[in-house]
């Protein structure tokens, strides 16, 4: 039987939402072992002078559990 633990995390990118993304997962897959799955949960971009300088996204992301 497997166990899953879902997290939240937030990350940024000054390029788009797609980077933000991936380099999210990325990074939490540094410390976490068996990500099975993402989603955004929520998308925002942070303005100055009326033009995007960063993108964000909350993930969820999913991850098994070790049977130890």
């Amino acid at each position: 039987m497997s166990v899953a633990k879902v997290i939240e995390i937030i990350s940024s990118s000054n390029t788009s939402f797609e980077d933000a993304v991936s380099s999210g997962v990325a990074k939490a897959a540094e410390s976490l072992q068996g990500i099975t799955g993402a989603w955004v949960q929520d998308q925002s971009v942070k303005v100055k002078d009326g033009k995007v300088t960063e993108y964000r996204v909350v993930l969820k992301l999913t991850f098994i559990l070790k049977n130890d």
